[in-house]
């Protein structure tokens, strides 16, 4: 992910590490947090998937959902601000926290792969709303310009589902009102 300083962000769930590199490949910060954190502890990190900086304010926002069911928030220097979600369905719950970007506004859009759906938050971490009836969405992005959500949906994943259609592997495009465009 990029910055607002032209720095690249990284998430290595191998390693449970956020990193901050030049545009060269040269390493400005890391963030061990626990190194690891224990399974579903909470704390960060456990073999985290993606992180966001937002466009407003340069904070960041680390979705940790392969071993732990949270979303951390740091401020542009490193240090935790705080952390929201817990293992399960409901709003604010998460099933592999696994792709998250921030829109202008600063709202977060997290996609809950395993949940079928993207839960949208405001920058601390209040559940707004969700999308659903999607098909195991995993990677997540917006046009700030434009205001579209490009939502990468996996599909189906069991065996009977193979055949099926309409089930993905595709890209949906919403509009940041969660409108289905495309």
């Amino acid at each position: 992910t990029s910055g607002p300083d032209g720095s690249s962000w990284t998430v290595d769930n191998g390693d449970h590490t956020v990193k901050k590199f030049t545009a060269k490949g040269e390493k400005l910060a890391e963030i061990q947090a626990e190194h690891p954190a224990k399974e579903m502890s909470g704390d960060p990190f456990c073999r985290p998937a993606h992180l966001a900086v937002c466009p407003k304010t340069g904070n960041l926002f680390v979705a940790d959902g392969y071993s732990n069911a949270r979303v951390h928030k740091y401020d542009p220097n490193g240090r935790l601000i705080m952390s929201w979600g817990e293992s399960g369905t409901g709003p604010g719950q998460f099933n592999i926290a696994h792709n998250v970007c921030t829109d202008k506004d600063g709202w977060v859009y997290v996609a809950d792969r395993e949940s079928h759906r993207v839960q949208i938050f405001n920058s601390d971490g209040k559940f707004e709303t969700q999308w659903t009836n999607m098909a195991r969405p995993c990677g997540l992005y917006i046009d700030q310009a434009a205001e579209l959500v490009y939502v990468g949906e996996l599909g189906a994943a069991i065996g009977p589902n193979i055949k099926a259609t309409g089930l993905g592997p595709r890209i949906s495009i919403y509009n940041t009102s969660g409108k289905v465009l495309a």
